[in-house]
């Protein structure tokens, strides 16, 4: 078997990488909140715990709030939901945004405190996984290479994907890499770095596994602006929600082929049922 480009995996998990013919059965991608982390008791906690202290206590968002925020898919960035969460607070007492006086620099600097703590001593510490790197494995079995787009920081990306699952520096493009969701270029950055140039015009079928609207919406986005692929969005209701059937209508709309509890629901033969119904 030949095995092509390195994914970065663990020394036990080597990649498929291409086939003889240069082009991998599909390509997957993965955002990492909500889909190879629970981050409920972790960013959103995190959010909400900046909302509340920069309201002075008098409004504290609940999980549903935010993900209400999140649905409008514009809101990616925990760091600018905060803020405006914040903002909407102070306009539904009368004052105007130009009024508040809110420092971004210090709303993030108390957010990252609370997520991140001191060397990694804050709520990241405690998130769940639901990915493993035995999915990965069947992944990589399978030729089917993966990595990693996320609007999280490569810092915190990092220690979830190497720290927490042991991946050896594995594919990642992250925030600093590239624009915030729903612009495609990250997106089709992963993909490039996982396939190569080679295979630019052979339609490869690339997944995207997501658990937000933003999500849903850079894989439309990707297919206006780069028809060298076939893109197909995959939904995951993470964990925390409670309205799951609403949820999954809500990425269904967005653009989602299919809509899963977790990311590994999405197995080898998964994915080889959905190009056939999709891609033919």
């Amino acid at each position: 078997m030949e095995t092509g480009i390195e994914v970065g995996i663990p020394a036990e998990l080597t990649s498929a990488g291409l086939t003889v013919s240069g082009r991998p059965p599909a390509v997957a991608v993965f955002d990492i909140d909500g889909v190879v982390r629970d981050v409920a008791g972790s960013y959103i906690r995190a959010l909400a715990d900046t909302v509340e202290h920069f309201t002075a206590a008098a409004f504290r968002p609940t999980l549903e709030q935010v993900d209400a925020l999140k649905a409008e898919g514009l809101w990616n960035n925990d760091w600018e939901a905060a803020q405006e969460l914040i903002y909407r607070y102070f306009e539904a007492q009368g004052q105007s945004r130009t009024q508040i006086g809110l420092n971004y620099d210090e709303l993030v600097d108390f957010f990252q405190l609370r997520y991140r703590g001191v060397n990694w001593s804050g709520y990241i510490q405690d998130e769940p996984l639901l990915l493993s790197a035995t999915y990965l494995a069947d992944l990589t079995a399978a030729q089917i290479p993966w990595g990693f787009f996320s609007g999280a920081t490569r810092g915190s990306a990092t220690f979830v994907l190497e720290q927490r699952l042991g991946l050896k520096a594995p594919v990642l493009v992250a925030m600093e890499d590239a624009p915030g969701k729903p612009d495609p270029t990250g997106l089709i950055a992963t993909v490039e770095q996982l396939v190569g140039p080679r295979a630019l015009t052979t339609r490869i079928p690339i997944f995207y596994v997501g658990d937000t609207v933003a999500d849903m919406q850079t894989v439309q986005r990707a297919a206006q602006v780069n028809s060298a692929y076939t893109w197909l969005g995959i939904g995951v209701v993470p964990p925390h929600v409670q309205s799951r059937q609403d949820y999954a209508q809500q990425l269904s709309r967005s653009g989602a082929i299919a809509v899963f509890d977790r990311a590994e629901e999405l197995t080898p033969e998964q994915i080889l049922k959905l190009i056939q119904v999709h891609v033919g």
